[in-house]
């Protein structure tokens, strides 16, 4: 079968987020009651979910409450899914569908979609940069389980992660220079790449994240092309008592005021705008660059639909087609050092 004449269904992965104030406690919930982000057994993983979730719902609720309730990501990924989709369909009759791990529309929504759909293939293409066992692999498990249970049967290529694609570091690039730009009027800027944050043992448990997340950062920079650029790798939204992996946002945002340099915020494992970047961002670290006497704060949007990042989602999706591999990275190979036990090529023998 020509590629032209092909049904391909590309689904994009990603987190989600509650919809309404009365969704958060749940989508909580949720979140805390997957394996690959609290590491224990059940029953116990249960009740403590349903603690935790208890317990942060007030807090998350006035959190979504400063961005109007709930989350943005699902109309945000609407937008990204539109915009693929249309530069797809030169390849043939391609649909894309939403897939979210913690709130609707879930996995099993759309594996129900999918099949509904009958297509010759299915591209699975996670809307995380940086590949991680809590989050790509966590979306591929509940994939995989979802259509045992409904027997969907079809080819299926996966793409496992795109730390340096050319069309994300162009965009995030992009949006970075007009902000650096307005931030030089303050003296010379200092860039903090900021990325969700991971337990210190899931990384020493051989997750690649945070070396993917190094090898983006250095992409951007090198894209950038500025004499003595200053910037810096750093995680953000840390919870629990467990040691995390640094250095923090939130430390090297008071570094910056020691230093008296401005910042330009970048957000580099986030695609789209959530509360993560919209309110942990955009209020509560301008609030402490404000406290710490930094001169200049300055946050850079998502790439969201740049025409770039979607020009680069379509490479992935034609790649993976192209291949004929059920796995692929963003060049195609294994991406990350032998050591990193986690990557989802380990025991493949590709290299």
């Amino acid at each position: 079968m020509s590629k032209s004449s092909q049904r391909i269904a590309v689904v994009l992965f990603n987190l989600g987020g509650p919809d309404g104030p009365d969704a958060v406690q749940p989508f909580l919930r949720n979140l805390f009651s997957d394996k690959a982000i609290i590491r224990i057994p059940n029953p116990f993983r249960a009740i403590l979910a349903n603690t935790i979730a208890r317990k942060r719902a007030p807090e998350a609720t006035k959190i979504y409450g400063e961005i109007g309730g709930g989350s943005p990501l699902l109309p945000n990924t609407r937008a990204q899914a539109d915009a693929l989709e249309a530069a797809l369909q030169e390849i043939g009759e391609v649909r894309v569908f939403i897939a979210m791990r913690y709130w609707h529309p879930m996995t099993e929504e759309a594996v129900s979609q999918v099949q509904d759909f009958a297509p010759d293939l299915i591209v699975l293409l996670p809307l995380y940069p940086q590949y991680s066992t809590t989050t790509t692999a966590s979306s591929l498990r509940v994939w995989n389980e979802a259509v045992r249970m409904f027997r969907l049967q079809c080819p299926t290529r996966t793409v496992c992660c795109y730390p340096w694609e050319e069309g994300f570091i162009a965009a995030v690039a992009d949006l970075i220079r007009p902000r650096y730009d307005e931030a030089a009027a303050f003296g010379q800027p200092r860039i903090l790449f900021s990325s969700h944050g991971l337990p210190e043992r899931v990384v020493k448990g051989g997750d690649p994240y945070q070396w993917q997340c190094e090898r983006t950062a250095y992409a951007v920079a090198e894209a950038l092309n500025i004499d003595d650029l200053d910037w810096i790798c750093c995680y953000q939204s840390r919870v629990g008592p467990l040691k995390w992996i640094g250095p923090s946002t939130d430390d090297e945002v008071r570094r910056a005021g020691s230093d008296g340099v401005p910042i330009v915020v970048v957000p580099l494992a986030f695609v789209s705008e959530h509360s993560e970047t919209l309110v942990e961002l955009d209020i509560e670290y301008r609030h402490l660059a404000e406290e710490s006497g930094v001169p200049h704060f300055s946050r850079v949007p998502t790439v969201d639909t740049a025409e770039s990042f979607v020009a680069g989602l379509k490479r992935l999706v034609m790649m993976a087609v192209d291949e004929g591999q059920p796995i692929v990275s963003g060049c195609g190979e294994r991406l990350c050092p032998g050591g990193w036990s986690g990557c989802p090529m380990s025991g493949t023998g590709r290299t």
